[in-house]
């Protein structure tokens, strides 16, 4: 299968899964996965800046305790965790905020604890934007990740740092969450499989989620398959969780090999905001029309009504409030309040915005999403799946973002959503999206293409996704960061 003890090909070339089948089979050890690992962080971190914490003893002991025959999921398999959200007993979180660098948490949130059941070792924790407010990767605190396929570009955001320790071989498997794309922009940008699960399929037990529920987590991988495998982990009710979707009719991992089907599908490749799309992105998405209908899917142009002006206003309102309200409740956890100069700009302004804001505003804004929201999912009445292009740009040069010389920091939201036009709404309705590299730029950058499926429909995306990549390979593309490993 590989050359035992050639440790770097072992973590860049091997899946999560392969990795599993391995430790179980005494072919490599828990403790050479975990040294490879962390050789290649150590190796290649400091050009790309992806890891800001690294665990090495921790990792290595937890190795020496996995032995072959290990029958979980992913014995002795290295991860990373992003460093927002879910929380890591005895290892910091810092929201990628300087106002977070000395929180260590007291416990494992739930998803943590099913990924170390499940045999997974952590190695480290990844940079993202302060408090993930943004589709890059640059926070003041711990600077910016840099995309291994060019280091002058943005690897994504906000699980941008968990997306370039997959691209670039430090993990196979890495944790993410999603607001309004932050799983699937950064997947894009890096040539890596991202889903973003239905509303409520993973738990953020034990903390409770925001009031509009935008954000879930999810998994940045190079495989279909490893994404189905750490769904099915990942997924399912915690006691007292706000609400859940119906469990699948069969393990996730199953649908990978399931036959699709015949599927009608509605293609666009407009922007729900109305945002110039590059002609790259639009290659992208018509060559997966093309190719879903040689497949045998019933393809059409058609999309729902997105409402662009309205949307955007009201999400924004509502993006505004949930960072008011979390960085608010924040404070007691770091067990000190956030001061001003703790925070970067565009989080400074946010947060004076959100103190300003009416209560019957932000309650409107989050009605009006909802409604929203009833009006996109009737188009799933009579489609299966939606492609769009995942964003409206190949990557962007680090520092694209940045607010115009004299004008406000909130101007970034505005260029932001130029950049990520097409995620935003899905995070609204609570659907399932996956992001799939299928497509290169002429100038070798990944262009991803996104599915997004019926409600609770992650099986019917994870058959779809996994008959593309049989259809169209991506495992032998490569950043050169990888391949001169």
């Amino acid at each position: 299968m590989f050359p035992v003890g050639d440790h770097v090909p072992v973590t860049t070339w091997m899946s999560a899964s392969e990795q599993a089948a391995a430790v179980r089979s005494g072919e490599v050890s828990a403790a050479e996965l975990v040294e490879a690992s962390l050789e290649a962080i150590e190796r290649l971190n400091g050009e790309l800046n992806a890891v800001v914490t690294v665990v090495a003893e921790q990792a290595r002991a937890e190795a020496e305790r996995v032995k072959p025959g290990d029958d979980r999921p992913l014995p002795g398999v290295p991860i990373v965790i992003k460093d927002l959200l879910q929380l890591t007993k005895g290892i910091r979180t810092t929201f990628g905020s300087a106002a977070g660098v000395d929180f260590v948490p007291p416990f494992d949130t739930a998803l943590v604890k099913k990924l170390r059941s499940a045999g997974a070792i952590l190695v480290g924790k990844t940079n993202t934007p302060e408090f993930g407010l943004l589709p890059t990767t640059e926070p003041r605190q711990f600077g910016a990740t840099r995309n291994p396929w060019d280091r002058s570009r943005t690897a994504g955001g906000s699980s941008g740092g968990t997306a370039a320790a997959v691209a670039s071989g430090m993990v196979a498997l890495g944790h993410g969450n999603d607001g309004g794309g932050s799983i699937r922009i950064p997947a894009s940008c890096c040539g890596l499989v991202g889903l973003k699960p239905s509303r409520g399929r993973i738990s953020m037990a034990p903390l409770v989620p925001s009031a509009a529920t935008l954000a879930t987590d999810g998994f940045l991988t190079w495989t279909v398959a490893d994404t189905a495998v750490a769904l099915d982990i990942a997924a399912g009710y915690e006691w007292g969780d706000f609400a859940w979707p119906p469990p699948p009719t069969r393990p996730f991992a199953d649908a990978v090999g399931r036959d699709a089907g015949s599927l009608r599908i509605g293609v666009t490749t407009v922007a729900p905001n109305g945002a110039d799309v590059h002609p790259e992105c639009v290659a992208a998405t018509e060559q997966a029309a093309t190719l879903l209908e040689s497949l045998g899917h019933e393809v059409d142009e058609g999309a729902p009504r997105w409402d662009a002006e309205e949307f955007v206003e009201r999400f924004k309102e509502v993006w505004i409030a949930e960072l008011g309200t979390s960085v608010e409740a924040l404070g007691p956890v770091l067990a000190h309040p956030i001061s001003p100069d703790q925070v970067e700009p565009l989080t400074r302004e946010m947060l004076e915005t959100a103190r300003q804001m009416g209560v019957i505003q932000g309650f409107r804004a989050l009605g009006t999403l909802r409604a929203y929201a009833r009006r996109v999912v009737r188009w799933w009445a009579d489609h299966d799946v939606l492609v769009t292009p995942t964003l409206a740009q190949p990557p962007i040069p680090l520092g694209s973002l940045q607010p115009d010389p004299g004008e406000p920091a909130l101007q970034t939201l505005d260029k932001a959503g130029a950049f990520t036009p097409f995620t935003p709404p899905f995070n609204v309705t609570g659907q399932p999206a996956i992001s799939l590299p299928l497509h290169q730029s002429a100038d070798g950058l990944p262009i991803g293409v996104q599915l997004v499926g019926p409600p609770a429909g992650e099986e019917v995306l994870l058959s779809l996704a996994a008959q593309l990549e049989r259809a169209a390979p991506w495992s032998d593309r490569r950043p050169a960061v990888a391949s001169a490993a």
